[in-house]
């Protein structure tokens, strides 16, 4: 039994398509249909059902499926370990990180990270919608929020809360709120996760916990926009901390209502099971839980600083 054939089927099984899998694969559509009648004469069973619009599983191939990843990604792990044993990291390695945190953040800290390792390459995913770990050959995720998969592997990097910010040109024009009522006359602005809009916002201030339904003229698929608008002076914004920090360092964003603390937001390192934790994945971990701490550190301080001198 080739590994090769056993690769094609689990992209073939993902794409849902034999001719799909065999143009990532670099392969003819007859190589690729050769491959997979020669797989199930092998195993003596079918595992795709075919018909002229379609192409899906059987049950069979399903629980096959299964065993194929593990295998793949045991053998992964194997080339992984003997890189680790010589002292290198190699390999590719494919990231899924949401747009403005892998923007502004992650891509320098990655550029870093490969300094150190030049024998590893990365396909960096950019984007707030959630990758198919398999679909889209995805090996781990930076995420906000614990996934919901229990079959997923999630190591906590940071809590960062949500800050409620704007511009000093928009609140030299609109004013400063007061009052988390006063919100609600504000131009607040949106982005949209998962088709939902965040557009109702969450704070706490001495155990009592808030929460505001805003209104606004604008709103992004992509998170990153709505900081953008914020910095250009079109509204509020309530992003996490790490997103916002530099803007507020920098002066292009001011902290609103520090009196109450925003909503708490979990950032997550994701793989999509066990046997995708590999020796490079937790350096990764590390890389950011040491940039995140820095951070965050980096902005109590200077927001302490701020307190100070008013």
């Amino acid at each position: 039994m080739l590994l090769n054939d056993l690769a094609l089927f689990v992209r073939v099984a993902d794409c849902g398509s034999i001719s799909a899998a065999a143009a990532e694969m670099e392969l003819s559509a007859a190589s690729a249909s050769a491959a997979i009648k020669r797989l199930e004469k092998q195993l003596d069973t079918s595992l795709f059902v075919r018909t002229t619009r379609s192409l899906r599983l059987t049950a069979q191939g399903e629980r096959y499926l299964i065993h194929c990843r593990r295998a793949l990604s045991d053998l992964a792990l194997g080339e992984q370990a003997i890189a680790s044993d010589k002292g290198k990291v190699s390999g590719t390695l494919s990231l899924s990180v949401s747009s403005d945190f892998g923007r502004n953040l992650f891509v320098p800290w990655l550029d870093d990270f490969l300094l150190d390792f030049p024998q590893l390459q990365v396909r960096l995913h950019l984007g707030d919608n959630i990758s198919s770990f398999y679909h889209d050959k995805i090996d781990v995720a930076v995420r906000y929020g614990k996934p919901q998969d229990s079959n997923q592997v999630a190591f906590p990097i940071c809590t960062a809360d949500r800050v409620l910010c704007a511009s000093p040109e928009y609140l030299a024009k609109f004013g400063k709120p007061e009052t988390l009522e006063q919100l609600t006359q504000h131009n607040c602005l949106f982005y949209k996760l998962d088709e939902r809009t965040h557009d109702q916002w969450q704070f706490e201030r001495d155990g009592q916990e808030y929460k505001i339904r805003v209104t606004g003229n604008r709103s992004a698929n992509d998170a990153e926009i709505a900081r953008r608008w914020a910095v250009a002076g079109k509204g509020l914004v309530f992003k996490s901390s790490l997103d916002l920090a530099e803007d507020i360092m920098a002066g292009r964003l001011v902290p609103l209502l520090p009196e109450y603390r925003g909503e708490p937001v979990n950032l997550y390192l994701v793989c999509p099971g066990r046997e995708h934790v590999t020796p490079v994945v937790l350096l990764l971990r590390e890389m950011l839980r040491q940039q995140t701490q820095t951070l965050s550190r980096a902005l109590a301080t200077f927001l302490k600083a701020e307190t100070q001198f008013k």
